[in-house]
């Protein structure tokens, strides 16, 4: 193979492992649910070596299990492993709201409460999906603000893993509320208080955390059933 054969296959493993992560993040492979070399490689239009690669890269993040005469699936991981890593991501996004305080100015601000009403707006909608979108546009903009390209990358490696696991809701969440979780956030960057971000996000995750212990038992009993279909299924998503 000459290198710039190896270099056209990482670069379609790279758009192969883009398209499949949000293809799990959409709903459309919810846990459990297999992944097909041959499908995704006929759907994608390229050969198997690089879906091959791509699902290797999404192991690595967590959001995909292989086992030998079984192919790959979507991680269908215990509510423990979903809840420490929300303890990881509090005091991730703790750290960076502090170091994000000196670097968010009126603008930023501004427009992190224009994120929490576009999603209390996508939330009456029904819109699950652009909500979580939303969501996860709030927590990115904070953690690049914080101006530390190492967190920031250690955070995008654990950020897709909850968000796979976190669309599911069970009817009685009020989706109102999760954007309303957010406001004490941005109250408290503004006061430029250390104390009170790092409160304000343990308090944030630790709500996000009990919502999911919630939903999350009752979602594995209610997709069980669908695992092996040769369609994935799709479920309602629920940021944080």
């Amino acid at each position: 193979m000459t290198d710039d054969a190896g270099i056209t296959r990482s670069v379609l493993s790279e758009q192969v492992k883009g398209r499949l992560l949000q293809a799990i993040l959409d709903g459309r492979y919810p846990p459990g649910a297999r992944i097909v070399e041959t499908r995704v490689a006929r759907e994608f239009g390229t050969s198997q070596a690089p879906v091959r690669e791509a699902l290797r890269d999404l192991e690595a993040l967590g959001v995909v299990e292989t086992a030998a005469f079984k192919g790959a699936r979507v991680r269908e991981p215990s509510t423990e492993e979903l809840l420490e890593a929300f303890e990881v991501r509090a005091i991730l996004e703790g750290h960076g709201a502090v170091l994000a305080m000196e670097n968010l100015g009126e603008p930023e601000l501004r427009r992190l409460e224009d994120l929490i009403e576009e999603m209390r707006q996508a939330a009456v909608s029904g819109d699950a999906y652009r909500e979580a979108a939303i969501d996860t546009e709030f927590h990115r903009l904070i953690m690049h603000h914080a101006g530390n390209a190492t967190l920031e990358r250690v955070w995008r490696t654990l950020e897709p893993f909850l968000r796979t696991y976190i669309t599911i809701v069970s009817p009685e969440v009020d989706r109102r509320a999760v954007a309303d979780r957010h406001v004490p956030i941005v109250d408290a960057l503004r006061r430029q208080n250390s104390a009170l971000i790092e409160d304000a996000m343990r308090a944030h995750f630790e709500a996000a955390a009990s919502a999911l212990a919630e939903a999350w038992p009752s979602h594995v009993n209610g997709v069980a059933d669908r695992t092996d279909q040769s369609r994935p299924g799709q479920v309602p998503a629920v940021p944080i």
